[in-house]
């Protein structure tokens, strides 16, 4: 943790780059609201920024510059007075505590002090949860006692006087944002340069003088007193229970019950397989430690400690989710076997898949790598994913696979969740203490591999009814996602293939749909299928970008048009899709250089779904928002950004017309799009300008220069200058006849 922050310090401190300027926004200085953070934004001339977010006392020394950080005034709590002589109550308004453990208490004289839990107060207040602060009100007292309650048995504890007249109370706490840095510093004559670093002297950051800027005053409440407290508590106080990686305090301590969770553990290696291979989703883990000889004692140990984080874990019955390893200890008859998977090193760690197959090995003891085999450690998961890349290579070379066996193989791969570091190989460091699993690789022929699905989308073009696996696998690979990108790392461009895919299922859509709860529910397997319109509408966006991206494709974007095209012949044409298209067509230019295709596919879009010959665009618009997929960012956004996405849509394909000579045939078509964009958002200027410019294009000139003025009044400061002097321009060009 110490270096990540020395190196977030590094990072942020001597950040010195262009700023651009907006209006409203001043020079000087600005410090942070975030709750749990002190840092300061500095902005000074010529366009610069600093960002500050440690600071203290320091005592020059000859050429040394000691450091005292006030990082404990930083940390704790912040509170602000009010005065009523009249009130008989005092308002507290405790700002984002978050899901923090604190605590506050009230005392009169040299009573007792009374505590009460916040988040006790918190549910008895707002038991809705839908409020950032708690308001609550609480006793006139003398003094007011407020704890922050840390995981691991300490606690700050402060005490505040109370003004005699105190009406209101507003409480904020400050963490810890960067740690307790002992930094040190060293001036060099020679080059006139300072250098701060920690005690270590590792990595200095490098200051050279600069003007200063005057310190913030402010004033602050202060405490009688902050001190941390051990195993804070007070009468009627429920302890906290512990956070050490699942583990909590002793029941009888800490009142929590626990599930009594066994492991099972074999005294022989091949009971050790035979169970693990009845065990479908748990790894074996082979402990070797031949040279300790309190092995035993420690395999033991770690057996208790991980039945022990299990049983509080699963709390009240068994949980088979989180029972995710069986654990065997080498033995001596077990070296022939050790010997024959090169595993001479000890301690080891090696894991094994249900068929006995390693998947990956460590240098390391049991009890050091223990806290990785929690379920919620990404351990698992890499761990699945190697032995599904197994599984997939070996069916791949087997010539004497089945169709089924193909098509499972390939869904097992299609499936795993992609990890963040997907792209990163794991390799044991050379420092054993940090030593880190190295996971078996697997490897298969490109060529081979990508025969083999196109062989298998062509064989299964004749079927009545969808395979539904092969559905979800082709989902995931037209959406890069699939067996390409999980084997090969590909961002790739869709093939072929991929496009006599989609034909399947847009084929058999309608099976897919009356069939996908059924297939999503099946006990024991995790299924994902969303609106299939709107899957390949993602997946040919998604492909438009990688191509675009990617200098040496070969565009071909007549496929992807005719793939939008058969969906809404098929009547599956809905918003996503039509969303997708657009944004695809508005992109790619006829021959001529017209836009002609893309104003003939949204014509047909308008006048099917927006268009209205009596009754209201709003409800309209209204109808189609509840139907559109719950996935759908609009659908997340809100009504608001899918009636603006509208007026905009209509708006871009109206100004389609104005800007491009070849699209003249649509003009009659392109005033009612514009027209129906300001019934949705009145009085906006790009949309009137669009319109006016229409009119004068189609003879209307009275009613076009009367169109530009509005576009000329409701000019405001968000307009670009640039543009707006366009704007201008056109109402003058439109006046003296010279548009």
């Amino acid at each position: 943790m110490r270096n990540f922050i020395w190196s977030s310090l590094a990072f942020f401190c001597l950040i010195s780059v262009s700023f651009s300027q907006t209006k409203n926004i001043e020079k000087g200085s600005y410090l942070s609201t975030n709750n749990g953070q002190k840092i300061k934004l500095n902005l000074l001339e010529n366009n610069k920024y600093e960002l500050v977010f440690y600071s203290g006392d320091y005592v020059v020394k000859g050429d040394s510059l000691l450091f005292t950080p006030n990082i404990k005034e930083e940390n704790g709590f912040e509170l602000e007075f009010k005065n009523d002589k009249k009130a008989k109550k005092v308002k507290v308004t405790f700002l984002d505590p978050s899901y923090y453990s604190f605590y506050i208490g009230t005392q009169k004289g040299s009573g007792d002090v009374q505590y009460q839990r916040l988040s006790d107060i918190r549910d008895k207040v707002n038991p809705e949860g839908d409020r950032l602060n708690i308001d609550f009100e609480i006793d006139p007292a003398d003094f007011l006692y407020l704890v922050y309650e840390e995981y691991g048995g300490e606690s700050k504890v402060s005490k505040f006087a109370l003004p005699k007249d105190v009406s209101e109370i507003t409480i904020k706490y400050q963490l810890d944002v960067v740690g307790d840095l002992k930094i040190t510093g060293f001036f060099d004559q020679k080059t006139n340069e300072l250098m701060i670093a920690e005690q270590s002297g590792k990595n200095p950051l490098v200051f050279r003088n600069v003007k200063d800027n005057q310190p913030e005053k402010t004033s602050k409440v202060l405490p009688l007193e902050n001190k941390t407290v051990t195993n804070w508590t007070y009468p009627g106080k429920e302890p906290l229970v512990s956070d050490d990686f699942g583990v909590a305090m002793d029941s009888a301590v800490a009142g929590v019950e626990a599930y009594d969770f066994k492991l099972k553990i074999e005294n022989n290696l091949k009971s050790a397989l035979l169970s693990n291979k009845n065990d479908k989703n748990k790894f074996l883990v082979v402990v070797a430690d031949s040279k300790n000889p309190s092995a035993k004692a420690d395999f033991d140990a770690s057996v208790k400690d991980q039945e022990t984080q299990l049983g509080y874990t699963m709390y009240d019955s068994y949980h088979p989710e989180y029972d995710l390893y069986n654990y065997y200890l080498a033995t001596d008859d077990d070296k022939k076997w050790l010997k024959a998977n090169k595993i001479t090193d000890a301690p080891s760690l090696i894991i094994l898949n249900n068929n006995g197959e390693i998947l990956a090995t460590v240098k390391s003891n049991l009890k050091e790598k223990q806290y990785q085999f929690n379920y919620y450690d990404a351990i698992y998961s890499k761990l699945q994913r190697v032995d599904k890349l197994a599984a997939f290579s070996k069916t791949i070379k087997n010539k004497k696979a089945s169709d089924a066996d193909l098509i499972a193989a390939f869904n097992k791969v299609a499936i795993l969740e992609i990890p963040y570091d997907y792209n990163t190989d794991y390799e044991e460091t050379t420092d054993e203490s940090q030593a880190e699993f190295k996971f078996v690789k697997n490897t298969v022929d490109k060529k081979e591999v990508v025969q083999i699905w196109k062989k298998l989308i062509e064989a299964h073009q004749k079927d009545t009814k969808p395979n539904m696996y092969l559905v979800e696998t082709i989902i995931k690979e037209i959406k890069n996602q699939g067996f390409s990108k999980q084997f090969f790392k590909d961002d790739k461009i869709l093939t072929d293939a991929d496009f006599l895919s989609i034909d399947y299922l847009i084929k058999h859509y309608d099976a897919i749909d009356s069939e996908c709860l059924a297939f999503t529910e099946r006990e024991g397997e995790t299924h994902i299928i969303g609106s299939i319109n709107t899957e390949i509408a993602t997946a040919l966006q998604q492909n438009k970008y990688v191509a675009d991206n990617n200098v040496t494709a070969e565009k071909d974007d007549s496929k992807t048009i005719a793939v939008y095209k058969k969906l809404i012949a098929a009547g599956k044409g809905n918003f996503e899709c039509y969303q997708n298209y657009f944004t695809y067509l508005a992109e790619v230019q006829d021959k001529d250089g017209s836009s002609t295709n893309y104003l003939k596919e949204f014509s047909i879009y308008f006048n099917a779904n927006l268009a209205v010959d009596k009754g209201s665009i709003i409800e309209k618009l209204d109808t189609m928002f509840t139907s559109i997929d719950s996935s759908s960012e609009y659908s997340y956004n809100g009504w608001n950004a899918f009636k603006e996405y509208h007026s905009n849509l209509c708006n871009e394909a109206a100004w389609t017309v104005v800007s491009k000579p070849g699209n003249t045939a649509f003009i009659k078509s392109a005033i009612t799009w514009s027209e129906y964009s300001l019934v949705i958002s009145k009085n906006n200027t790009y949309y009137l300008d669009t319109l006016a410019q229409l009119y004068y294009k189609d003879g209307q000139k009275e009613k076009a220069i009367a169109t530009q003025t509005l576009a000329v009044k409701y000019l405001t400061d968000y307009v670009e200058e640039e543009t707006a002097a366009d704007i201008r321009q056109t109402l003058s060009k439109m006046q003296n006849g010279t548009y």
